[in-house]
């Protein structure tokens, strides 16, 4: 791990990143992280979801990165292997377009394609649980948990059985049952107000000792400045987009002189007029 290097951190950006981490929740994906790349943390979390007091983590990893074949990555909020070798996506969403059904399937997907290696057979293929935790009620059905399996419409909807499984958690339901303290842990501030001690300990650990609240500084402070680079970017391009578009309405029909005089690729140029008239 990198030296933390608070001095780096100037006392005004210090208080700042201090009220955001005092105002984090474990629905906040940045903090959640964190919380649940601790294997106790995350074999709570899938216990309760999943109503097992069985269930062992071996593995957890947190901001998981897999891509496809054709480069499009994602990037798994938690990803864990239980001691069967089962494995786990966990999500969180605030955004209901971020749970979205196909994302479900896209990432269920995703998974299984890096689970095999050539030769492997495909009953060796793992069962999988892709979990979302939504901030709202995305199945619109009242309920706080939803279980998605494939089903066999002319066996009476009988489950098939391919190992994969899809659960949305309802995150408007806090009530007093296992799951909905649960949920009521993910959207509490106050670590002090969890009902999981193994939750309560960990997001302390963040928020209140000296060596976590530094790692977090440091986290936010190094997502922020990603962010930055990345809005400075976007502008960069954009900007390059509008001049290669001033370049052609001129009469430019040179793609590789347009290409140089904006920076950008020449890949880029070609796809942008595509199809006009030269």
């Amino acid at each position: 791990m990198d030296e933390i290097k608070t001095s780096d951190i100037s006392a005004e950006n210090r208080a700042e990143i201090l009220n955001i981490i005092e105002n984090f929740r474990l629905m906040d994906d940045t903090f959640m992280s964190k919380v649940f790349e601790d294997k106790a943390c995350a074999e709570l979390l899938l216990r309760v979801i999943l109503n097992r007091d069985d269930l062992t983590v071996v593995r957890v990893v947190s901001q998981f990165e897999l891509k496809n074949l054709q480069g499009r990555s994602a990037r798994l909020d938690i990803y864990a292997v239980d001691e069967h070798g089962k494995q786990y996506d966990v999500e969180v969403q605030r955004s209901d377009d971020g749970a979205a059904p196909r994302r479900a399937r896209y990432n269920s997907s995703l998974l299984d394609a890096n689970l095999l290696n050539p030769g492997d057979k495909f009953d060796e293929l793992p069962e999988s649980y892709i979990i979302f935790i939504t901030e709202h009620d995305v199945l619109k059905g009242g309920k706080p948990l939803y279980t998605v399996n494939r089903t066999i419409s002319e066996l009476d909807h009988a489950i098939f059985t391919d190992g994969s499984h899809i659960i949305y958690v309802n995150g408007e339901i806090r009530n007093g049952t296992a799951l909905g303290e649960l949920m009521q842990d993910f959207f509490c501030k106050d670590p002090r107000e969890m009902h999981y001690k193994v939750l309560s300990d960990r997001a302390g650990y963040f928020k209140k000792d000296k060596e976590g609240v530094d790692t977090m500084c440091k986290l936010v402070e190094d997502y922020g400045e990603k962010r930055a680079r990345q809005a400075a970017e976007l502008a960069s391009n954009e900007r390059a987009v509008r001049m290669a578009n001033n370049l052609w309405n001129k009469g430019e029909r040179d793609l590789q002189q347009i290409a140089d005089l904006t920076d950008l690729p020449l890949d880029e140029v070609k796809k942008l007029f595509e199809g006009k008239t030269a």
